[in-house]
């Protein structure tokens, strides 16, 4: 077995997961924990890895120095660390890291990004930068050139790359709009699963491309009104609502990020998600390509260390 040399984390809001890698970032061991809202990061991440300190951090270099990065690093984690503006390239994002040290070990966490979007907003992100930074690491051939990646989840994220730097980027409520309207409104209650391949989310995305004129929140009432007329089954409710919310994500990212058929939009997420924006994606003649997640998040924090802690 490799000797460790390092821990990385991808620290999240509501999870956190932990990886000893080696000196290369080969994966020795993982862990998880809490998230980073709950409250005493410090105690929390001390207990996660202590297994590993009393295994491995007893050498020369003493504990093993890691690397973290997500809501770790916001208002709600353990440090808050500042936002980078764009464009940020990947050396500048690692040297914007805030080093620190806890416990005789040395610690650095990631900055989240910054931009004005197109509306003219300030616009954030936090976590999504580091996978970014690994799907370049996994695929060097998309820091050539002009790259769409696509971030979908409770905020979805749409981001444009250029030359292997972070340009710009555009944040739909997406993920939360519909999980509050599903669990939240009378629009559908009892709505099923969603599905990519259901009759129901087609006609979501179909019904908002035909009426995208109409404004999302003259839709959204569709959604109920089809099942209590009997036109549409009340099981299919979810999956129409979320045909018709992300619907409304991509004609919009679509329009203000100028991408057309020729842009393939590289997908970061679970293959469920993948599949839902790949058929939204379509209706615009647009390809797209998944990377996973959680293997870009890996890879993006194994780049950075090698550069904080070299």
């Amino acid at each position: 077995m490799s000797e460790p040399a390092f821990v990385a984390g991808d620290w999240g809001t509501s999870r956190l997961r932990l990886y000893l890698c080696d000196r290369s970032g080969h994966v020795l061991a993982r862990g998880e924990g809490e998230g980073a809202a709950a409250p005493d990061c410090a105690g929390r991440f001390a207990a996660a890895v202590a297994p590993w300190d009393s295994r491995y951090g007893s050498g020369a270099h003493g504990k093993l120095p890691t690397l973290l990065g997500g809501m770790v690093g916001s208002t709600i984690g353990w440090k808050e660390v500042p936002y980078l503006s764009c464009p940020a390239r990947p050396e500048a994002i690692a040297a914007a890291a805030l080093r620190f040290e806890e416990d005789g070990r040395a610690i650095a966490i990631v900055p989240g990004l910054k931009c004005v979007n197109r509306t003219g907003a300030p616009d954030v992100m936090r976590g999504e930068e580091v996978q970014i930074l690994g799907a370049l690491s996994l695929h060097p051939e998309l820091a050539r050139g002009r790259r769409i990646f696509c971030m979908p989840g409770t905020h979805a994220k749409w981001v444009v790359v250029e030359e292997g730097a972070v340009m710009e980027f555009q944040t739909a409520l997406s993920g939360e709009l519909f999980e509050v309207l599903r669990k939240h409104s009378v629009l559908a209650p009892g709505g099923g699963e969603v599905r990519a391949d259901s009759h129901a989310f087609t006609q979501g995305l179909d019904f908002f491309r035909r009426n995208a004129q109409a404004d999302l929140l003259h839709l959204l009432f569709s959604t109920r009104s089809r099942v209590v007329t009997g036109e549409m089954p009340k099981a299919d409710g979810a999956s129409y609502l979320s045909g018709l919310v992300l619907g409304a994500d991509v004609d919009t990212a679509v329009s203000l990020l100028d991408i057309s058929p020729s842009d393939t939009v590289h997908l970061i997420c679970t293959p469920a998600l993948a599949a839902l924006y790949d058929k939204s994606l379509a209706q615009y003649g647009m390809k797209t390509k998944t990377l996973d997640g959680d293997a870009c998040a890996l890879a993006g924090l194994v780049r950075i260390h090698t550069e904080v802690f070299s």
